[in-house]
């Protein structure tokens, strides 16, 4: 711990944790995820910020990568801890809008609304999950391009959200469009970060 962060826990400020998970799986059986990410998304989109419903939706994409985890194939994360929550959220805001900017991320929950989704071919996924929270979290404040640190980090973000200290929850994945295919050029461009597990 640092001497500012003593300093600011000695003054009784409270410590906000913001971070993003990359997780990019690979293989022609990750395509069914892309379903389970679609539903989360229109869950999201029809909750209207509503913390319990994003905090399911969470669960249930840290539940799917966890079951998926022979198809990881790269991951990154990134984060900072902040005193201010204005400054978090601000830092929160910045993040959604880097997230949403990404090769075909911008979700389109309106385009499909049947519940039989058909199986794009698409080979690459990347699933981008952004917190905010208050406290410390040490798997989320490690490097998690290791698949033991990305497992735990996982299962911690299921973990946060039954203890209920999320204060944001963001989901963005890639490609959003059923169908749609994330290359491996494209993802070598829109995901530079990217470390090999």
């Amino acid at each position: 711990m640092g001497l500012r962060d003593r300093f600011n826990r000695l003054s009784g400020q409270t410590r906000f944790v913001v971070c993003r998970i990359f997780v990019h799986l690979s293989g022609r059986e990750v395509a069914p995820l892309l379903g389970v990410l679609n539903r989360a998304a229109r869950e999201v989109v029809s909750a209207e910020g509503d913390m319990q419903v994003l905090g399911e939706q969470l669960v249930r994409v840290c539940e799917s990568l966890l079951e998926y985890e022979t198809f990881w194939q790269s991951a990154a994360n990134e984060g900072d801890v902040l005193w201010d929550e204005g400054k978090a959220g601000d830092y929160v805001s910045e993040l959604f809008t880097d997230s949403a900017g990404r090769y075909g991320s911008a979700t389109d929950v309106d385009s499909n609304s049947s519940e039989d989704f058909a199986i794009p071919m698409t080979q690459n996924v990347v699933v981008m999950l952004t917190v905010a929270l208050e406290g410390e979290v040490p798997e989320l404040e490690d490097n998690l391009a290791d698949v033991n640190a990305l497992r735990a980090g996982l299962k911690a973000l299921i973990d946060l959200n039954y203890r209920e200290t999320l204060r944001a929850i963001q989901i963005h994945f890639s490609p959003a469009q059923l169908g749609d295919e994330l290359t491996s050029d494209q993802l070598i461009e829109s995901f530079p970060e990217l470390i090999p597990l």
